[in-house]
This record gives C-alpha cells, sequence and structure tokens, in this order.
C-alpha cells in the first residue's frame, strides 16, 4: 500500500472520536515491527523519526529511506512523520523526502520567535501537501513543554494556531518524555478547553508515563495523536534481554533482535487498539 497522509489519519481519528498511535523509529526492526503492528491490528499508525534518532544514524537519509519503503511496502495504511525537529532545516529535509508531515519543536523559544520560525515551516510544508505539528512551551530543559509543572493556556495555543497555520499541536497537560513508570496524571479538564479553543487536533507526547485507562480519558477528552516511544523501547529491550539470558551462547544478533521486534509488534498492536476505542466502548 502506498504512504498515507498523516493529516489524512488525523482527520479521521478526530471524525470518529478517536487516536492514531504515532510510534517512534529507533531502528529497521522498530520499523518493521510497527508495520506488522499496524497489519496485525487493521488500523493505520504513524512511523515517527526524531531528531535523536537522525542523530543516532549520523543523518536523516539512510533511516528516513528505509522506515518510508518498509512503510510503503506494508498492506497497512502507514503515515512517516519526522518528530521533535529543533532544527528547522532538518524539517525542511524531510518535507523534500516525502515525509507525511513534520513536527517542527520551537517550545524552547519565547512566544514570538516560535511563531516566526513555525511558520516558515508551515509555508514549504504546505507547499508541498505535506502537515506540520507544533509545540508550545516557555520553561527550557530537555522536556521543554513536557517539564513538570507546565501546561498549555488554552487562548495562547489558539493564537499561535490562528499565527502559524499548524496542523496539529503537542500540548502540554501532564505527561513527560523518557519516563518507564506509568504514573503521570494528565489535565483531562484542561485538555477538554483546549480542544474546544483549538481548530486542529491535539497530540500527546510522553504517553509512556500514562496508564492505559487515562489515555483512554485523554482520547475521549479530545486527543488525537498519541506519541509512544519509550514504552515500546522497554518492552524490545525486555525481550533482548530474556533472549539473551536463555542462550548465553548465542551470537546471531538477527535471533535476539527478532525477539524484541515482535515484543514490540505485540506491545503496538495492542495500543491502536486501545487508541481506536470510542465512546463507551471501553
Amino acid at each position: 500500500m502506498t504512504l498515507t497522509r498523516t493529516a489524512d489519519l488525523l482527520a479521521e481519528a478526530a471524525a470518529a472520536g478517536r487516536a492514531v498511535g504515532a510510534f517512534n523509529v529507533l531502528h529497521l526492526e522498530t520499523a518493521e515491527a510497527l508495520a506488522t503492528a499496524a497489519e496485525r491490528a487493521d488500523l493505520p499508525v504513524i512511523l515517527q523519526i526524531s531528531e535523536n534518532c537522525v542523530r543516532y544514524h549520523g543523518g536523516l537519509e539512510p533511516i528516513a529511506a528505509a522506515t518510508l519503503a518498509v512503510a510503503d511496502g506494508s498492506r497497512a495504511r502507514i503515515a512517516v512523520h519526522l518528530d521533535h525537529a529543533e532544527d528547522p532545516e532538518l524539517a525542511l529535509r524531510a518535507i523534500g523526502l516525502g515525509f507525511g508531515s513534520v513536527m517542527y519543536d520551537g517550545a524552547k523559544l519565547p512566544f514570538a520567535d516560535n511563531v516566526a520560525v513555525t511558520r516558515r515551516v508551515v509555508e514549504a510544508a504546505h507547499a508541498a501537501d505535506v502537515a506540520v505539528e507544533a509545540e508550545l512551551g516557555e520553561i527550557g530543559g530537555k522536556d521543554g513543554a513536557h517539564a513538570p509543572g507546565v501546561r498549555t493556556d488554552p487562548a495562547e495555543a489558539a493564537a499561535f494556531v490562528a499565527d502559524t497555520g499548524v496542523d496539529a499541536l503537542a500540548v502540554a497537560v501532564g505527561s513527560s518524555h523518557a519516563m518507564t513508570e506509568r504514573t503521570a496524571l494528565i489535565d483531562l479538564e484542561l485538555i477538554e478547553r483546549l480542544r474546544e479553543a483549538v481548530p486542529v487536533p491535539l497530540v500527546l507526547h510522553g504517553s509512556s508515563g500514562v496508564s492505559d485507562d487515562l489515555l483512554v480519558a485523554g482520547i475521549r477528552s479530545g486527543l488525537v495523536k498519541v506519541n509512544v516511544s519509550t514504552h515500546l523501547n522497554r518492552s524490545f529491550t525486555g525481550a533482548v534481554r530474556d533472549a539473551l539470558a536463555a542462550d548465553p551462547a548465542l551470537v546471531d544478533s538477527r535471533k535476539y533482535l527478532a525477539a524484541g521486534r515482535e515484543a514490540i509488534a505485540v506491545e503496538a498492536a495492542r495500543l491502536l487498539e486501545l487508541f481506536a476505542l470510542k465512546g463507551s466502548d471501553g
């Protein structure tokens, strides 16, 4: 199946009161696992390549080519997205490579600067029929807008979307990146207020730290795109550790990487089905 536009997946999910899973690619095995998950669940998925992933691979083009090829060859409906690009030039390169969407993350910038740079990325992306996700925040540090205590203001969010023309907005509602325990408490009332104030789909980052029940409640409150990375990485790494512990003589990396790939496929399919619940189904 050919690549799917991110904007189409978001519009369909929003109309159905559901969310689409957006899962991070770290390497080829991750991309393959996520495509398998989407096929097994018979649900769409967004494969995300972050700026950190680009740095790990030493460049965007090799991991982008592999991920786009996996997506294009899958039976599932898959979009490919650039996640958390703080460098606008990286976002522009991803647009040229055929990504369905890019996230320019200017959340650490002052509001006016964030608007100006985001608008530049939006103009280039829209000329190529590519969607843009952005993020708001005022506190610096690793988590930016998702540092503890930071919250997105609905009025500021509405102004930001109007001024930039972005197609989706990542909001700070209580989650935080890189959490290994699912103990984050997201603000459902704030999500509802943001949904009413902002005319574009809302995105939750740092979803690995949020429980299943709260994720479903957040989707019902207005979340449309749910990003997950660390939680799936734990599944992969745990399976690799188990495979190596079970066979100390194992040296063929394909065998233990296959175990990790399958673990991601199983958990990602479960999450896709969870995010597809609507109304009172869950």
